[in-house]
């Protein structure tokens, strides 16, 4: 038992690695909310503990509720994963998905019960999402309407863990949240393009992925774009905190290291250089919510 649900977090969620992230997540969502109140102490380690287990569960629903929905297309043509050849079932992650948003509510509730206000919001998006928004088709038609309406899940996210911070503390949303939930939005877009770009002897038959559905060139430069609004968002993020000209310098650094991998990839679209895109989607969400809010807010405190 112990080893199959290993082997599927492994192929599915990693743990480690998505916690790695989550984490850095809900600590910057908590610490931009202080900074953005004028507060100078850390965040109350329960507060960023609640926030983290929520938004890890989040996220973890997520992938379950992917399972759900691509169960016949995985079966047709990916077999190999880990539903389809019946390393876990359906019914199994149900249950963890049903016992996750008891324990969400649960927090919530333990936390401020105005939490719940938001947190209903996520849960009922998230059906949608699982339904394909009913028109599943026509969006399978749209692939960028289908990207873009997926990726508002991260903004509502956002606003749940912020609000951690805030609306425990009895305060507006601060200013410059707006801006802080569009990082978000487009670094969401970031890292499901950079891991959706492949090698030519990589594709798959019957998997879209958006070199396959946009053209290398144009799906390398979708992620370059995103990158770019990403930055620019966290810019205008960093302004009402007083990080702009650090955001500035890291920025610059990160939209250099992106090029420099998307012009490479695009000279020789090499099955090696294809498998950059993802970690450096995750190297730079990392570095961008670190930057937002928990090493300003170490640096003051």
């Amino acid at each position: 038992m112990s080893n199959r649900w290993l082997a599927y977090q492994r192929e599915r969620f990693p743990v480690l690695t998505h916690g790695a992230l989550i984490a850095t997540f809900s600590l910057a969502s908590v610490s931009f909310s202080s900074l953005s109140r004028g507060g100078t102490e850390l965040p109350k380690p329960l507060t960023v503990l609640a926030a983290f287990v929520t938004s890890f569960l989040f996220f973890l629903q997520l992938r379950i509720a992917d399972e759900f929905k691509d169960y016949d297309e995985d079966a047709r043509y990916r077999p190999y994963r880990a539903v389809p050849r019946g390393l876990v079932t359906l019914r199994e992650l149900k249950t963890i998905g049903i016992t996750g948003a008891l324990i969400q509510l649960g927090l919530s509730l333990w936390l401020d019960a105005s939490l719940v206000l938001l947190l209903v919001p996520v849960w009922l998006y998230m059906g949608l999402m699982s339904k394909e928004f009913f028109v599943r088709d026509w969006l399978k038609a749209h692939a960028f309407t289908y990207m873009w309406s997926h990726m508002l899940i991260i903004p509502l996210i956002l606003l749940y863990t912020t609000a951690c911070d805030w609306l425990t503390a009895g305060a507006s949303p601060p200013g410059g949240l707006i801006w802080f939930l569009a990082v978000g939005f487009f670094n969401g877009i970031v890292i499901e393009i950079g891991r959706k770009i492949r090698a030519p002897e990589d594709e798959e038959h019957g998997v879209e992925t958006y070199s396959v559905l946009w053209g290398r060139k144009r799906a390398v430069l979708a992620w370059l774009g995103a990158s770019g609004l990403t930055a620019a968002a966290a810019l205008l993020a960093a302004n009402p905190i007083g990080m702009s000209f650090s955001l500035a310098c890291l920025v610059g650094l990160l939209l250099s290291a992106e090029a420099v991998i998307a012009w490479r990839f695009l000279t020789q679209p090499m099955g090696q250089r294809a498998k950059l895109f993802e970690p450096m989607s995750a190297l730079g969400t990392l570095l961008l919510y670190l930057g937002l809010g928990a090493v300003p807010l170490l640096w003051q405190a």
